[in-house]
């Protein structure tokens, strides 16, 4: 069981990490952060969508078990991160801000991301508490959504009138709810049992409403078509790694 917790605590504070990155899209011009971003975006889509199909999905249909409940399970996940978008009034946006693209107040997107980063922490937990490789997996689908998604974190702290210093601090310290979640998983899941079998479907209803109602809605205002085939290309790109991962090196 510690091996878990370190596994799972190093992983989720290695994502936690990442909030420090949207400091660099101070040194990059607007019009070359948001075409950066959106390939960024199209990585995250595939990414997410592999490990759902390729990783969480096969290890659920190992179960013995299957019922309704995994798919009450995954409905689930899609429908708490549609609470989140809907009544927290947060979303997961990665197009910069600007006055023509404005974001909510920022104590909202802290709020949202707050929550957002606490079940990001749970599910990498629920993940390694089945196995290391699917722990892994789920970690790289996690951290390839979050370096555009903390971009355009900063970018709201920022525009909602925050310093630098305090926009990164406050990112980060949002960022570690992540290990909050992360914990409450592995505490609760020493306790009950049979908490995976909830926490996996969950997961793979968050990533596919995140990757499809989220991300591929924002890739689709791009009509002009190199920049389009490019973003297929990531797309492709994030389903090829994950594949790549579970059947060629973790197994």
């Amino acid at each position: 069981m510690s091996e878990i917790y370190f596994y799972s605590l190093t992983s989720v504070f290695v994502v936690s990490l990442l909030s420090f990155i949207g400091v660099l899209s101070l040194a990059v011009k607007p019009e070359l952060l948001k075409k950066i971003t959106m390939y960024l975006v199209s990585l995250s889509a595939g990414t997410l969508l592999g490990s759902s199909f390729f990783d969480l999905l096969p290890e659920i249909t190992k179960q013995d078990n299957i019922g309704v409940n995994v798919w009450i399970s995954i409905l689930s996940g899609m429908i708490i991160f549609f609470i989140l978008e809907k009544f927290v009034c947060w979303r997961h946006c990665h197009i910069p801000t600007s006055s023509e693209h404005p974001h909510d107040l920022g104590v909202m997107n802290l709020v949202g991301d707050g929550l957002h980063n606490f079940i990001d922490g749970a599910v990498i937990a629920g993940s390694f508490m089945v196995n290391p490789q699917l722990g892994l997996a789920t970690t790289i689908a996690v951290i390839t959504h979050e370096i555009p998604q903390e971009i355009g974190d900063f970018g709201v702290l920022i525009h909602a009138g925050y310093k630098r210093s305090r926009a990164l601090f406050l990112n980060f310290l949002i960022a570690l709810t992540a290990l909050i979640g992360a914990l409450a998983a592995l505490e609760i899941g020493s306790k009950i049992a049979h908490l995976t079998n909830f926490l996996l479907p969950f997961t793979v209803g968050g990533f596919i409403y995140i990757a499809t109602a989220d991300l591929i809605p924002e890739l689709k205002k791009e009509v002009r078509p190199l920049n389009s085939l490019i973003q297929l290309a990531f797309i492709i790109l994030g389903l090829g790694l994950t594949y790549g991962l579970k059947y060629f090196f973790i197994e």
